[in-house]
Protein backbone atom coordinates (compact mmCIF):
# COMPACT_ATOMS: atom_id res chain seq x y z
CA UNK A 1 0.00 0.00 0.00
CA UNK A 2 1.27 3.75 -0.72
CA UNK A 3 2.85 4.94 2.38
CA UNK A 4 1.08 8.00 1.82
CA UNK A 5 -1.98 6.56 1.84
CA UNK A 6 -1.19 4.85 5.14
CA UNK A 7 -0.22 7.89 6.12
CA UNK A 8 -3.23 9.53 5.60
CA UNK A 9 -5.46 6.32 6.65
CA UNK A 10 -3.86 6.51 9.93
CA UNK A 11 -4.17 10.62 10.56
CA UNK A 12 -7.88 9.95 9.78
CA UNK A 13 -8.29 7.36 12.17
CA UNK A 14 -6.22 9.66 14.95
CA UNK A 15 -9.11 12.01 14.49
CA UNK A 16 -11.67 9.76 14.54
CA UNK A 17 -10.63 8.67 18.09
CA UNK A 18 -9.84 12.68 19.26
CA UNK A 19 -13.17 13.07 17.87
CA UNK A 20 -15.18 10.29 19.61
CA UNK A 21 -13.36 10.84 23.40
CA UNK A 22 -14.36 14.67 22.96
CA UNK A 23 -17.26 13.83 22.30
CA UNK A 24 -17.64 11.53 26.10
CA UNK A 25 -16.32 13.43 28.89
CA UNK A 26 -14.15 11.18 31.00
CA UNK A 27 -15.77 11.33 34.31
CA UNK A 28 -19.41 12.42 34.65
CA UNK A 29 -20.49 13.68 38.92
CA UNK A 30 -23.76 12.34 39.43
CA UNK A 31 -25.60 13.73 42.87
CA UNK A 32 -28.37 11.76 44.29
CA UNK A 33 -29.61 12.34 47.99
CA UNK A 34 -28.67 8.68 49.41
CA UNK A 35 -32.25 7.51 49.84
CA UNK A 36 -33.92 4.98 47.04
CA UNK A 37 -34.63 5.80 43.82
CA UNK A 38 -34.77 4.21 40.19
CA UNK A 39 -30.72 5.44 39.48
CA UNK A 40 -29.42 3.24 42.39
CA UNK A 41 -30.18 0.44 39.62
CA UNK A 42 -27.67 2.00 37.17
CA UNK A 43 -25.49 3.00 40.40
CA UNK A 44 -25.44 -0.91 41.77
CA UNK A 45 -25.00 -2.53 38.17
CA UNK A 46 -22.86 -0.10 36.60
CA UNK A 47 -24.80 0.30 33.38
CA UNK A 48 -24.58 4.44 33.39
CA UNK A 49 -21.39 4.14 32.89
CA UNK A 50 -21.68 1.18 30.22
CA UNK A 51 -24.15 3.40 28.68
CA UNK A 52 -22.14 7.24 29.15
CA UNK A 53 -18.70 5.44 27.85
CA UNK A 54 -17.60 7.78 31.24
CA UNK A 55 -17.01 6.74 34.95
CA UNK A 56 -19.42 8.18 36.74
CA UNK A 57 -18.10 9.62 40.23
CA UNK A 58 -21.48 9.33 42.50
CA UNK A 59 -21.98 12.61 44.85
CA UNK A 60 -23.99 12.21 48.12
CA UNK A 61 -26.08 15.52 49.64
CA UNK A 62 -28.40 15.24 52.48
CA UNK A 63 -30.80 17.71 50.87
CA UNK A 64 -31.99 19.97 47.70
CA UNK A 65 -29.85 23.09 49.23
CA UNK A 66 -26.29 21.24 49.22
CA UNK A 67 -27.40 20.38 45.74
CA UNK A 68 -27.28 24.11 44.65
CA UNK A 69 -24.30 24.54 46.89
CA UNK A 70 -22.20 22.02 44.98
CA UNK A 71 -23.53 23.47 41.39
CA UNK A 72 -22.65 27.11 42.81
CA UNK A 73 -19.39 25.52 43.16
CA UNK A 74 -19.21 23.82 40.04
CA UNK A 75 -18.99 20.68 41.67
CA UNK A 76 -21.15 18.23 40.38
CA UNK A 77 -22.73 17.71 36.58
CA UNK A 78 -26.11 16.59 37.08
CA UNK A 79 -28.44 15.96 39.72
CA UNK A 80 -31.45 14.76 41.37
CA UNK A 81 -33.49 16.44 43.62
CA UNK A 82 -36.69 18.63 44.69
CA UNK A 83 -38.75 21.20 42.46
CA UNK A 84 -38.89 23.50 45.32
CA UNK A 85 -34.96 24.07 45.26
CA UNK A 86 -34.45 23.31 41.64
CA UNK A 87 -36.91 26.51 41.24
CA UNK A 88 -34.70 28.33 43.73
CA UNK A 89 -31.37 27.54 42.34
CA UNK A 90 -32.96 29.09 38.57
CA UNK A 91 -34.65 31.83 40.34
CA UNK A 92 -31.24 32.76 41.89
CA UNK A 93 -29.38 32.33 38.53
CA UNK A 94 -27.46 29.26 39.13
CA UNK A 95 -26.22 28.20 35.67
CA UNK A 96 -28.53 25.44 35.51
CA UNK A 97 -31.79 23.80 33.77
CA UNK A 98 -34.18 21.23 33.97
CA UNK A 99 -33.74 18.75 31.92
CA UNK A 100 -36.42 15.60 32.99
CA UNK A 101 -38.85 14.49 35.67
CA UNK A 102 -37.23 11.55 37.60
CA UNK A 103 -40.13 10.88 39.64
CA UNK A 104 -43.39 12.83 41.09
CA UNK A 105 -44.14 12.93 44.85
CA UNK A 106 -47.20 10.89 45.66
CA UNK A 107 -46.96 9.36 49.16
CA UNK A 108 -43.32 9.18 49.15
CA UNK A 109 -43.43 12.68 51.06
CA UNK A 110 -46.26 12.51 53.99
CA UNK A 111 -47.15 13.81 56.87
CA UNK A 112 -47.06 11.86 59.73
CA UNK A 113 -49.04 12.70 63.14
CA UNK A 114 -49.28 11.29 66.49
CA UNK A 115 -51.97 9.99 68.62
CA UNK A 116 -54.65 12.96 68.59
CA UNK A 117 -53.82 13.93 64.97
CA UNK A 118 -56.52 12.48 62.68
CA UNK A 119 -56.82 14.92 60.18
CA UNK A 120 -54.90 17.78 58.36
CA UNK A 121 -57.26 20.25 60.74
CA UNK A 122 -56.01 18.17 63.70
CA UNK A 123 -52.54 20.01 62.99
CA UNK A 124 -53.65 23.66 64.46
CA UNK A 125 -52.46 23.94 67.96
CA UNK A 126 -49.64 21.63 67.36
CA UNK A 127 -45.81 21.34 66.65
CA UNK A 128 -45.34 20.43 63.23
CA UNK A 129 -41.70 20.18 61.51
CA UNK A 130 -40.39 20.24 58.31
CA UNK A 131 -37.17 20.05 56.21
CA UNK A 132 -36.06 23.76 54.96
CA UNK A 133 -36.28 24.98 51.54
CA UNK A 134 -37.83 21.32 50.39
CA UNK A 135 -40.65 19.85 48.22
CA UNK A 136 -41.97 18.47 52.09
CA UNK A 137 -41.90 22.29 53.18
CA UNK A 138 -43.62 23.00 50.02
CA UNK A 139 -46.65 20.26 50.44
CA UNK A 140 -46.97 21.45 54.26
CA UNK A 141 -47.42 25.53 52.77
CA UNK A 142 -50.06 24.38 50.48
CA UNK A 143 -51.94 21.77 52.37
CA UNK A 144 -52.13 24.49 54.69
CA UNK A 145 -53.86 27.00 52.37
CA UNK A 146 -55.91 24.42 50.41
CA UNK A 147 -57.37 22.88 53.64
CA UNK A 148 -57.91 26.68 55.27
CA UNK A 149 -55.79 26.11 58.02
CA UNK A 150 -55.18 29.00 60.56
CA UNK A 151 -51.00 28.92 60.31
CA UNK A 152 -51.40 31.65 62.93
CA UNK A 153 -52.12 28.57 65.37
CA UNK A 154 -49.51 25.57 64.04
CA UNK A 155 -46.03 26.02 65.19
CA UNK A 156 -43.62 25.77 62.22
CA UNK A 157 -40.47 24.17 62.99
CA UNK A 158 -37.80 24.08 60.29
CA UNK A 159 -35.46 20.81 61.11
CA UNK A 160 -33.57 18.66 58.57
CA UNK A 161 -35.13 14.86 58.63
CA UNK A 162 -32.43 13.10 60.98
CA UNK A 163 -33.06 16.46 63.92
CA UNK A 164 -37.14 15.76 63.10
CA UNK A 165 -36.71 11.86 64.00
CA UNK A 166 -34.92 12.91 67.24
CA UNK A 167 -36.80 15.40 68.47
CA UNK A 168 -40.12 13.50 67.74
CA UNK A 169 -38.39 10.81 69.97
CA UNK A 170 -37.64 13.93 72.67
CA UNK A 171 -41.78 14.52 72.27
CA UNK A 172 -40.60 18.12 70.97
CA UNK A 173 -42.92 17.89 68.14
CA UNK A 174 -46.38 16.15 67.08
CA UNK A 175 -46.17 15.84 63.49
CA UNK A 176 -43.31 15.78 60.51
CA UNK A 177 -44.03 16.25 57.02
CA UNK A 178 -40.85 14.56 55.52
CA UNK A 179 -39.83 11.90 52.89
CA UNK A 180 -38.65 7.87 53.08
CA UNK A 181 -36.72 6.60 55.49
CA UNK A 182 -37.74 9.06 57.95
CA UNK A 183 -41.41 9.04 57.50
CA UNK A 184 -41.23 5.18 58.18
CA UNK A 185 -38.90 6.33 61.14
CA UNK A 186 -41.51 8.31 62.84
CA UNK A 187 -44.53 5.64 62.08
CA UNK A 188 -42.55 3.25 63.91
CA UNK A 189 -42.61 4.90 66.92
CA UNK A 190 -46.17 5.71 67.02
CA UNK A 191 -46.38 7.62 64.33
CA UNK A 192 -48.92 7.44 61.30
CA UNK A 193 -49.67 8.87 57.82
CA UNK A 194 -52.49 12.06 57.90
CA UNK A 195 -51.74 13.48 54.35
CA UNK A 196 -50.15 12.85 51.43
CA UNK A 197 -48.76 15.00 48.54
CA UNK A 198 -50.50 13.27 46.13
CA UNK A 199 -53.51 14.70 47.84
CA UNK A 200 -52.80 17.80 46.76
CA UNK A 201 -52.75 17.10 42.89
CA UNK A 202 -56.51 17.84 42.89
CA UNK A 203 -55.83 21.34 43.89
CA UNK A 204 -53.43 21.95 41.10
CA UNK A 205 -50.25 21.69 42.41
CA UNK A 206 -47.67 19.91 40.67
CA UNK A 207 -44.33 18.65 43.44
CA UNK A 208 -41.77 16.39 42.12
CA UNK A 209 -37.99 15.54 41.74
CA UNK A 210 -36.14 16.54 38.60
CA UNK A 211 -32.72 15.98 36.93
CA UNK A 212 -30.99 19.52 36.90
CA UNK A 213 -27.61 19.89 34.59
CA UNK A 214 -25.01 22.31 34.62
CA UNK A 215 -25.77 23.96 31.74
CA UNK A 216 -22.21 24.11 30.32
CA UNK A 217 -21.98 20.74 30.52
CA UNK A 218 -24.85 20.03 28.58
CA UNK A 219 -23.71 22.20 25.80
CA UNK A 220 -20.64 20.28 25.76
CA UNK A 221 -21.75 16.59 26.04
CA UNK A 222 -25.38 16.61 24.92
CA UNK A 223 -25.50 13.05 24.04
CA UNK A 224 -24.27 12.00 27.65
CA UNK A 225 -27.43 14.01 29.30
CA UNK A 226 -29.48 12.25 26.67
CA UNK A 227 -27.80 8.90 27.47
CA UNK A 228 -28.21 9.42 31.09
CA UNK A 229 -32.07 10.04 30.17
CA UNK A 230 -32.58 6.80 28.34
CA UNK A 231 -30.83 5.05 31.75
CA UNK A 232 -33.32 6.40 33.88
CA UNK A 233 -35.99 4.96 31.86
CA UNK A 234 -35.03 1.66 31.43
CA UNK A 235 -34.13 1.32 35.24
CA UNK A 236 -37.95 2.61 35.38
CA UNK A 237 -38.76 -0.27 33.18
CA UNK A 238 -36.74 -2.41 35.08
CA UNK A 239 -38.56 -0.95 38.71
CA UNK A 240 -41.79 -1.84 37.13
CA UNK A 241 -41.58 -4.94 35.59
CA UNK A 242 -40.06 -6.31 39.05
CA UNK A 243 -40.57 -3.96 42.04
CA UNK A 244 -39.29 -6.83 44.60
CA UNK A 245 -36.17 -7.16 42.50
CA UNK A 246 -35.87 -3.63 42.24
CA UNK A 247 -36.34 -2.50 45.87
CA UNK A 248 -34.01 -5.54 47.21
CA UNK A 249 -31.04 -4.11 44.94
CA UNK A 250 -31.86 -0.42 45.73
CA UNK A 251 -32.19 -1.32 49.79
CA UNK A 252 -28.61 -3.09 49.53
CA UNK A 253 -27.44 -0.06 47.87
CA UNK A 254 -28.59 2.52 50.21
CA UNK A 255 -28.41 0.43 53.26
CA UNK A 256 -31.99 0.37 54.21
CA UNK A 257 -34.17 -1.81 54.79
CA UNK A 258 -35.87 -3.72 51.61
CA UNK A 259 -39.66 -2.18 53.29
CA UNK A 260 -38.69 1.20 53.14
CA UNK A 261 -37.33 0.87 49.83
CA UNK A 262 -40.55 -0.54 48.06
CA UNK A 263 -42.29 2.14 50.08
CA UNK A 264 -40.09 4.93 48.70
CA UNK A 265 -40.09 3.69 45.12
CA UNK A 266 -43.66 3.01 44.89
CA UNK A 267 -44.32 6.70 46.38
CA UNK A 268 -43.33 8.23 43.05
CA UNK A 269 -45.43 8.13 40.10
CA UNK A 270 -43.19 7.89 36.98
CA UNK A 271 -44.44 9.93 33.63
CA UNK A 272 -42.13 7.89 30.55
CA UNK A 273 -39.94 10.21 27.88
CA UNK A 274 -42.55 10.19 25.52
CA UNK A 275 -44.82 11.74 28.15
CA UNK A 276 -42.28 14.39 29.23
CA UNK A 277 -42.14 16.05 26.23
CA UNK A 278 -45.18 16.84 26.00
CA UNK A 279 -47.29 19.98 27.01
CA UNK A 280 -48.34 18.31 30.09
CA UNK A 281 -44.64 18.04 31.22
CA UNK A 282 -41.44 19.52 29.54
CA UNK A 283 -43.02 20.46 26.35
CA UNK A 284 -41.42 20.78 22.69
CA UNK A 285 -39.54 23.92 23.68
CA UNK A 286 -41.25 26.22 22.33
CA UNK A 287 -43.66 27.52 25.01
CA UNK A 288 -42.09 26.75 28.31
CA UNK A 289 -43.93 29.32 30.52
CA UNK A 290 -47.13 27.38 29.20
CA UNK A 291 -45.74 23.52 29.79
CA UNK A 292 -47.17 22.04 33.14
CA UNK A 293 -42.97 22.25 34.47
CA UNK A 294 -43.27 25.89 33.86
CA UNK A 295 -46.76 26.50 35.39
CA UNK A 296 -45.53 24.16 38.52
CA UNK A 297 -42.25 26.55 38.38
CA UNK A 298 -44.29 29.82 38.87
CA UNK A 299 -46.59 28.63 41.23
CA UNK A 300 -43.51 27.30 43.68
CA UNK A 301 -41.34 30.63 42.56
CA UNK A 302 -44.14 32.64 44.58
CA UNK A 303 -44.64 30.39 47.19
CA UNK A 304 -40.43 30.81 47.87
CA UNK A 305 -41.29 34.67 47.79
CA UNK A 306 -44.42 34.60 49.96
CA UNK A 307 -41.75 32.72 52.78
CA UNK A 308 -38.89 34.75 51.88
CA UNK A 309 -36.49 31.77 50.43
CA UNK A 310 -36.32 34.12 47.40
CA UNK A 311 -37.04 37.79 46.36
CA UNK A 312 -40.02 38.35 44.42
CA UNK A 313 -38.65 40.35 42.00
CA UNK A 314 -35.75 38.16 41.17
CA UNK A 315 -38.23 35.96 39.87
CA UNK A 316 -37.45 35.79 36.01
CA UNK A 317 -40.77 36.18 33.66
CA UNK A 318 -39.67 33.31 31.25
CA UNK A 319 -38.84 30.08 32.07
CA UNK A 320 -37.36 29.14 28.57
CA UNK A 321 -33.72 29.05 30.41
CA UNK A 322 -34.16 27.13 33.37
CA UNK A 323 -36.25 24.25 31.18
CA UNK A 324 -34.62 22.21 28.28
CA UNK A 325 -36.60 19.70 26.60
CA UNK A 326 -34.16 18.87 24.04
CA UNK A 327 -32.58 16.12 25.43
CA UNK A 328 -35.86 14.42 26.64
CA UNK A 329 -36.91 14.61 22.94
CA UNK A 330 -33.48 13.22 22.08
CA UNK A 331 -33.85 10.41 24.48
CA UNK A 332 -37.61 9.50 23.87
CA UNK A 333 -36.84 9.34 19.75
CA UNK A 334 -36.75 5.28 18.48
CA UNK A 335 -33.37 4.47 18.28
CA UNK A 336 -31.40 4.58 14.29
Amino acid sequence: MNKHLILLLATASLWSSLSQSADKPEEVRVAYSGGSQVIMLAKADGSLEKELGSKVKWVQFASGADALSYFASGAIDIANFGSSPATAGVVRKLPVEIIGISGVIASYERLIGKNGIRTIKDIEGKRVAYPPNSTAQYALEAAITVNKLDRSKITLLALRPAEMVAAWQRGDIDAGYVWAPFAQQLESNGGHQVFATKDLQKSGYLIYNNYVVRKAFAEKYPQTVSAFLRVHQQKVDAFRKDPERAAAIVAKEVGAPVATAANTLGGLEYPSLSEQTTTAWLGDGTDADNSGIGKALTKTAGFLADIGEIRKRDIPGHWNDAINSRYIREAAAPAK
